[in-house]
């Protein structure tokens, strides 16, 4: 039942509860000598266990375990990744989240990798996948980043935690999804065929809708057509388009 083509999945038990799987990837980003993107291991912990975590919330369940799988060696990258991501770990309220971790004690790689996933729970009825409704409109919450944008972009431009958890809680927000690196417009056809729906874009929606979105900087979501936008200080809000009904009918 989870969205096809994303990096998240929903099984449902006998007894109404859902197992919620989300997943992220990095490669070739830090500081080793092999990286083509030059970033403290560090901020590579933190940003790939921030997308985890947000995939996860954006479905209303709750995180309950994180597999941390690194393909370098346990000190210094292993340590530094890890420190990384037990700091977003407490930005997003989950300090006491338990981990799964494994470094690579075999050899010393020159290029790093990192997969982090996190497995959560929800009772059906809170599970917040295909709740759009044609008519719906589709908002953009932040820019679409990648590669060096995002190191030189200051953190408050940047979706985190927090907003997915301040979307969630707005009346009116139907379905939430960070956007990866398929882009703004796959994200939100992908949202729209969940419920059967066409994606509809407005004429010039200001933000390049296929542009990666590297470790998800900004996150779309649809709302109630008389949905009453508020402030997002920093993090610029889009109205991107609108879904409606594709069915074909007599």
């Amino acid at each position: 039942m989870g969205y096809k083509g994303r990096d998240i999945e929903v099984y449902i038990t006998d007894d109404g509860f859902c197992l919620v799987a989300s997943c992220d990837s990095c490669g070739a980003v830090g500081s080793k000598e092999l990286d083509l993107l030059k970033v403290p291991s560090e901020v590579v912990g933190q940003l790939t266990a921030r997308v985890a975590l947000m995939e996860i919330l954006c479905t209303g369940a709750q995180p309950r375990i994180m597999t941390v799988a690194v393909s370098a060696e346990p000190d210094p990258t292993g340590k530094e990744i890890i420190k990384g991501v037990r700091q977003e770990l407490e930005t997003a309220g989950f300090k006491d989240l338990p981990l799964v971790i494994s470094t690579e004690k075999n050899f010393t790689p020159r290029q790093t990798g990192l997969g982090i996933g996190v497995t959560g729970t929800c009772r059906l009825s809170d599970l917040r996948v295909a709740r759009s409704r044609p008519g719906d409109r589709v908002y953009c919450l932040g820019i679409p980043r990648v590669g060096k944008e995002v190191a030189q972009t200051p953190a408050d431009e940047i979706i985190g935690t927090a907003w997915i958890q301040t979307l969630l809680n707005r009346s009116g927000v139907h379905d939430l999804v960070p956007v990866g690196s398929r882009g703004i417009l796959a994200e939100t056809q992908g949202l729209a065929r969940q419920i059967s729906a066409e994606f509809i874009p407005v004429p010039d929606p200001g933000l390049d809708l296929h542009k990666p979105a590297g470790p998800s900087t900004c996150a779309i979501f649809t709302v109630d057509p008389a949905w009453k936008q508020s402030g997002t200080g920093s993090l610029p809000l889009t109205r991107i388009g609108r879904l409606t009904d594709n069915q074909i009918k007599p």
